[in-house]
């Protein structure tokens, strides 16, 4: 391995080394850098790293640094069929009842016939009575007397279960006791106990006696305690019964809210219960609870241990998104010490330098650790320590191996660790892989692809290795560039950034988001990766919030948006490829529910690419799950003008997505439209006939596929049925309060706040409702938009910023920005290393914010590419380059004061090119390579005659 010393200056004058510290921190000031001074205590304060297929998440603590890794293909589940296979059996009833307004009566039908099937599950009854059989014993936590001083102490509620407190993985029975002493004033008063919801099942004892029981994980906990029951001094237990995904006191959405006991019809006086609690393990292992689908699990930690250090100075951690570097650096005892970590496509693996301005001076320990129950960590060689795992009652099996190449020193493996002393450099190189082939073979050989991968890597040293990495991560994230003036306040810590954005002129920590969520796709979607999931591919839970699966009534979707408008077109490859998976799983499911040809989605998939509904009738069967993903297929070829693309893959998967809603819609008797039935409006008003969204996405893609037979020159008779039949399609309506109705019938609350914008799909990402061809549809969007507020979810605020840039209403889209980028709160914003807060962590709403700018900065649904729809006052200043319009134009240019000063246009494909700047229009036929440049009149010149008259060409 090669090693380069930092040099120490030991001769400056002290004004040179003023200069120097200054220039550094300017150096700082433009590197697109999210920086800190403390090292992470919680996951969501960690930096993210990626390759594509492996991520990890680098906390940089000084003398415990933790990465926690991720494989992408480590899920729960296996291969199965999750259709109900004679589902169109009930169908026509469902419908049926539907129609006639009985909605309730067809839920039910639809929860007993129509839903998917589950995993396999145990039958609970005997695990459940032999637990319950400890309070029938004298001696049990329930009573007073039980003595509870060797348990261990839990503070409640955990909002996000136990499991985030420790308990990482447990499903079971566990016991929890507190003691509270009540004033005296509330002697001979009945008592009211509020302790929340618990997941799943509790049984509460106050001194000895059951107060209370309830099998409902959504309910919370409101006891009333007899006053012949209360003490001056009370003893509560509590035993706990979880058997799937999250468990314990979890309390209220409002977290505000504590657990709390207080006289009845006296809630003011309370004594809170929000606290430490003593607990205890019952019993961990829970019969196997059957699920609709599977979910993303973590891979495992590596935990470094750094001898002790004196008092730590100039501590820094930072994530350079120019070159996907993160570092951890500081002095101690007049030695610098600085750690680089980065997670390399080209060589399928995760680096880690560690190195000291001093020699013999790297001295570490590094092992393994998962969450996992199964699993082994053991020697390979003198270098190189593996961890094998296996998920519990699932298909897959992971293998990862850690070896470690020094530079000095030495190096020794003993059980699992690898301990380094007086080295002075000292590289780890990480791989992991899983037995997943595809979504129907798990049969590949972890341990063989992990150690062919580090057999390659015995050749490269750690320059080349590093230099490789930056070239292959540059040949993206180099395509677009952007900046809004000179208001940097990059001098701040990233957190403090975040904490001071909304009112604070600073426009590049927007350009920063931007670029960071360019970072975040590059990084978990690359060609042959899987596409990122709802938390891309960063997780720490063995039950992660949702499962962490690809939820496709909107969020899987909001994941690409940036991808064709920031110019990483190719990056969408993995969602083509999961695209195509499902259309064969969702043959199965169009068959088996709806007799129908073609294929269906409905609102979630997972690695198995399950397609049937899940969870509840009431949102789990949505129908044009699919259809929306058609759209990013024709998106592509808007933005590319790849006839290939369209010929070979785009058409045929969504022609077979029409030929299912060409058998799928019904007239409505009521008004003879064509309508989708049964389905939703993701995710409220239940199950429905109708909802404006499903009619939106299956009009857009009739258009699209006939548009796309059109230009192959086929189909002819099945584009002119689609045309015809996209007319008779329930329209888009206007309502009672003047806004676009989310439903069939007039029955929108203009008082509802749901995250969901559902039925203004049809503004963004498509483009039926637009200014130009619907301006009454878009004052009706533009009102629902309004009732529904702008409070909402971190990918909710997302979303409405593309809404809002694509109404032109710039400064309300800048106001949604200034929410999206703001500490995270009960809902919505990011957390301190910029993941976005639904809350919790979901990756959507980086994705979707991205989006929302170039939205302001260029739109070009309409055929006209428009420079600066939506610029708002406080992006008056700027220049992008690389940003991508349909029609295959790529465009830089730059803008003063909100004006135009310049502009370049290079053209990918072809063709005419019409572009418009508020007043100004310019239209021209442009050759496929050639570049085109611009004054500030929108009128074409030749750049290189004249130079002088191009406004601000010089700061290019």
């Amino acid at each position: 391995m090669e090693f380069t010393f930092k040099i120490l200056a030991k001769n400056y004058k002290p004004y040179l080394l003023l200069i120097l510290l200054f220039s550094n921190i300017q150096v700082d000031g433009q590197a697109l850098k999210l920086w800190y001074q403390e090292p992470a205590k919680q996951w969501t304060e960690a930096l993210p790293i990626g390759n594509g297929k492996m991520g990890a998440m680098v906390f940089g603590g000084v003398e415990q640094d933790r990465i926690q890794f991720n494989e992408e293909s480590l899920w729960t589940g296996g291969p199965r069929d999750y259709n109900m296979p004679n589902g169109h059996k009930y169908l026509a009833n469902i419908r049926k009842l539907l129609s006639e307004g009985k909605q309730a009566e067809a839920e039910k039908l639809a929860g007993l016939h129509f839903m998917g099937t589950k995993s396999a599950s145990d039958e609970p009854t005997s695990w459940f009575k032999n637990v319950r059989e400890i309070v029938n014993k004298e001696a049990n936590p329930s009573q007073i007397t039980f003595d509870d001083s060797r348990w261990s102490e839990l503070t409640l509620p955990v909002h996000d279960g136990w499991e985030k407190a420790g308990l990482e993985g447990l499903d079971g029975a566990l016991w929890f006791r507190t003691v509270f002493t009540i004033p005296d004033d509330w002697k001979d008063q009945d008592l009211v106990l509020d302790i929340g919801k618990i997941r799943d099942q509790d049984f509460t004892y106050l001194n000895g006696k059951m107060i209370g029981t309830t099998n409902d994980m959504n309910q919370g906990r409101l006891y009333v305690i007899p006053k012949g029951l209360v003490q001056k001094q009370n003893q509560l237990a509590i035993q706990v019964l979880n058997y799937d995904d999250k468990g314990g006191l979890v309390g209220y959405k409002d977290i505000k809210r504590k657990l709390r006991i207080y006289p009845k019809g006296k809630e003011g006086k309370e004594i809170s219960l929000s606290k430490p609690w003593r607990y205890w393990i019952q019993d961990e292992e829970a019969p196997r609870v059957g699920k609709y689908q599977e979910a993303y699990q973590p891979f495992g930690d590596l935990r470094l241990t750094f001898d002790s250090l004196q008092t730590i100075t100039n501590y820094k951690r930072s994530l350079d998104l120019k070159e996907a570097i993160c570092k951890t650096s500081y002095t101690s005892n007049h030695t610098h010490y600085e750690r680089t970590y980065f997670a390399s496509a080209v060589d399928s693996c995760i680096a880690l330098q560690v190195v000291a301005d001093k020699r013999a001076s790297v001295n570490f320990r590094v092992t393994f650790s998962t969450p996992h129950k199964v699993y082994e960590i053991k020697k390979l060689n003198d270098s190189t320590i593996s961890l094998s795992l296996k998920v519990e009652d699932g298909s897959l099996e992971g293998v990862s191996l850690l070896q470690v190449c020094h530079r000095g020193g030495s190096v020794s493996v003993r059980n699992g660790t690898i301990d380094i002393k007086g080295a002075d450099e000292a590289v780890l190189l990480l791989t992991a892989a899983t037995n997943f082939k595809n979504y129907q073979d798990v049969s590949a050989n972890p341990f063989r692809i992990c150690q062919e991968r580090i057999d390659r890597l015995a050749s490269r040293s750690y320059i080349t290795l590093k230099q490789d990495h930056i070239k292959d991560y540059q040949s993206y994230f180099d395509r677009f560039s952007l900046n809004f003036g000179a208001d940097n306040r990059d001098f701040l810590p990233t957190n403090q950034r975040i904490a001071q954005f909304a009112t604070t002129q600073d426009p590049n920590l927007l350009a920063l988001f931007v670029q960071y969520g360019r970072y975040l796709l590059i990084s978990s979607s690359r060609p042959g990766s899987l596409p990122p999931n709802l938390q891309g591919i960063w997780n720490d839970l063995l039950t992660p919030p949702w499962g962490s699966k690809y939820t496709t009534n909107i969020n899987a979707e909001m994941n690409y948006w940036p991808a064709e408008p920031t110019n990483l077109s190719d990056l969408n490859e993995p969602l083509f490829r999961m695209i195509e998976e499902l259309s064969k799983a969702g043959q199965k499911t169009a068959r088996a529910y709806y007799d129908a040809p073609g294929w269906v989605l409905h609102h979630n998939t997972d690695l198995w690419r399950g397609t049937a509904p899940i969870n509840n009738p009431n949102h789990g069967i949505w129908v044009t799950g699919g259809a929306w993903l058609c759209q990013h297929l024709w998106e592509h070829y808007l933005y590319t003008q790849d006839l290939g693309f369209l010929k070979e893959t785009a058409y045929p998967l969504m022609k077979a997505s029409a030929e299912f809603f060409d058998k799928f819609l019904t007239v409505d008797p009521k008004t003879g439209w064509l309508i989708s039935t049964p389905s939703n409006s993701p995710e409220q008003g239940g199950l429905v006939a109708g909802p404006t969204m499903d009619h939106q996405i299956i009009r857009q893609l009739f258009q699209n596929v006939a548009a796309a037979a059109k230009r192959l020159g086929v189909d002819s008779a099945f584009e002119k049925k689609l045309v015809h039949k996209s007319t008779k399609i329930a329209p888009n309506q206007i309502g009672r309060y003047g806004q676009l109705q989310e439903w069939l019938e007039d029955v929108d609350d203009s008082t509802n706040k749901h995250r969901h914008v559902s039925h203004l799909w049809a503004v963004y990402p498509g483009r039926e409702i637009n200014w130009q061809e619907t301006p009454k549809l878009m004052e009706a969007a533009k009102k629902s938009l309004i009732f529904r507020g702008d409070e909402g979810t971190g990918w909710s605020l997302a979303w409405k910023i593309n809404l809002w840039a694509r109404i032109r209403d710039a400064e309300h889209a800048y106001n949604m920005v200034k929410m999206l980028i703001s500490p995270m709160a009960q809902g919505g914003g990011v957390y301190p290393n910029l993941f976005d807060a639904h809350p919790p962590f979901q990756i959507d709403g980086n994705f979707g914010g991205t989006s929302g700018v170039t939205e302001m900065l260029l739109q070009s649904h309409l055929g006209t590419i428009d420079v600066l729809p939506a610029l708002p006052e406080a992006l008056s200043d700027g220049e992008v380059k690389g940003i991508c319009a349909r029609g295959g134009f790529e465009l830089s240019y730059a803008w003063k004061a909100g004006k135009l000063t310049q502009l370049e246009i290079l053209s990918k494909a072809g063709g005419v090119c019409k572009i418009r700047h508020g007043d100004r229009i310019s239209e021209f036929e442009a050759e496929k390579g050639k570049k085109y440049y611009f004054d500030n009149q929108l009128r074409q010149i030749n750049r290189t005659a004249s130079k002088d008259n191009i406004v601000g060409y010089n700061s290019w």
